[in-house]
């Protein structure tokens, strides 16, 4: 999880339908405003589409949809979160996102057993910061594709 040397982690914080989410900044490239997605032909349910972002173009996931929430139009707080995954990159569609965050080594509890189901597989640890918690996502779990509600 940790590097045993350091003394904290680092997170980008973003938010998708009313929850704090994190991922390991190591594990972002980039963020951006979403401005054009174009659709694609049998996609899967969760991804929007492709966006052409600093000259690739990468497929866009919107992270409501992968969660299981209604989704809801883009506007000018919605962010691009892009992350390099497999080698190859992805884009993530959250509803805001502009959150850089240091927590304390140690500080990233697991999550409970009772959130290792359905709704918490893409969950690799929880921090409770200021009074808020904050979910930390597992991205290899969040982008597998053999996923079984994925393949269904």
């Amino acid at each position: 999880m940790s590097d045993t040397t350091s003394a904290t982690d680092t997170f980008i914080l973003f938010t998708v339908a009313g929850t704090a989410y994190a991922l390991r900044s190591g594990e972002v490239q980039h963020m951006e405003m979403v401005e054009q997605v174009t659709r694609v032909p049998n996609a899967a349910p969760f991804v929007d589409g492709v966006v052409f972002s600093r000259g690739q173009v990468v497929p866009a996931v919107n992270l409501r949809a992968r969660f299981g929430f209604e989704r809801v139009p883009y506007d000018l707080r919605t962010r691009l979160i892009v992350v390099q995954s497999g080698g190859r990159n992805v884009g993530l569609i959250a509803d805001d996102g502009r959150e850089f965050l240091r927590v304390p080594a140690g500080a990233v509890q697991p999550p409970q057993d009772t959130l290792a189901g359905m709704s918490g597989r893409y969950i690799d640890g929880i921090v409770s910061v200021n009074d808020r918690l904050i979910l930390i996502l597992n991205l290899n779990q969040l982008l597998d594709v053999s996923d079984p509600l994925v393949a269904a």
